[in-house]
């Protein structure tokens, strides 16, 4: 049986997690009471007493606690935006392809990607890897996510009726300076030779994402119609259980972005024409996006069936 600690079982994601793993009977989760969660040295004993360390941390906070690994065997899989680009980490996206996959199974070290990258290189990843999209193509990508991916500050902006203002009740777009914190696995992770133009915006809904890629097919590598590009979707998720890709002229003329809230899955949308075609990634910012992931990440590092304890 696996010992797991979840350090910032507090946070978000952290409880997420812990919702996620409480009841498994092939894991032992190991907790710090409520007065040593902050102690180092108590912080220090858990993270190398488990065999398994998941950061729900900020990105400091998850620097320091692996300067605290001593025991050589313990694994570590991180939420924050810390490690998601460095040497040495895998990233958490198995779907991606096989040495994704591998390198998760394999290694110590593994970094969950961000909710928005999430959808991002969904999409992208497949059109660069086969040399479909050129790694010089301008990406534009809108990305609509539900509020609770602010944290625990602004779920209690959204959700304190008494005090919350008008603005609230409106989509707001935000990171206008082209400087989100998720950018740069978006341009590592689907090796492109710029950062793509990215308008996030967060929406009174609690949780769910939907991030969208126009793609025009005359700058492709060569031209494809909306049939092919759904066919190489098609074939490079083929396999997996956690993404599905929405048959072609079936999709609806509404999508809803919480339509998968609550779900640790991702849903691929293909529309548009065969001159401009639109590329939709629809999935929980808190599953897929995040303690979803993370999650499946360690059922891969323990050698399980990686749907182990997620809803799909």
């Amino acid at each position: 049986m696996k010992k797991i600690f979840i350090d910032g079982k507090e946070g978000t994601t952290g409880l997420r997690i812990f919702e996620r793993l409480n009841g498994r009977d092939d894991i032992s989760l190991l907790t710090l009471c409520d007065e040593d969660r902050k102690n180092p040295v108590k912080r220090r004993e858990m993270i190398n007493s488990a065999d398994i360390v998941f950061l729900c941390l900020p990105d400091d906070a998850a620097r320091e606690a692996v300067s605290m690994l001593k025991n050589e065997t313990t694994k570590i899989i991180d939420a924050s935006t810390a490690h998601r680009t460095e040497n040495g980490w895998s990233y958490g996206f198995p779907e991606l392809s096989e040495d994704f996959r591998k390198k998760i199974e394999k290694g110590r070290f593994s970094a969950v990607p961000g909710c928005h990258a999430s959808g991002f290189n969904s999409i992208v990843y497949p059109l660069t890897s086969m040399g479909i999209m050129p790694k010089s193509y301008p990406v534009n990508c809108f990305s609509l996510t539900g509020y609770s991916g602010g944290g625990k500050q602004m779920i209690a902006e959204y959700e304190n009726k008494n005090e919350r203002s008008g603005e609230l009740d409106s989509p707001r777009q935000y990171a206008l300076t082209q400087s989100h914190k998720h950018l740069k696995e978006m341009k590592h992770i689907s090796m492109l030779e710029s950062e793509p133009l990215f308008s996030p915006i967060v929406a009174d809904f609690y949780s769910g994402m939907q991030v969208s890629i126009p793609v025009y097919t005359s700058l492709l590598s060569k031209k494809y119609t909306m049939k092919d590009i759904h066919k190489i979707f098609c074939e490079h998720y083929k396999n997996s259980a956690f993404i599905k890709i929405t048959p072609l002229g079936e999709e609806k003329p509404f999508m809803a972005a919480n339509m998968l809230s609550s779900k640790d899955s991702m849903l691929i949308t293909i529309s548009g024409n065969d001159e401009r075609v639109l590329i939709t990634s629809t999935f929980d910012n808190l599953g897929k996006g995040a303690s979803g992931a993370a999650v499946q990440c360690m059922n891969i590092m323990m050698n399980a069936d990686e749907a182990t304890g997620l809803e799909l």
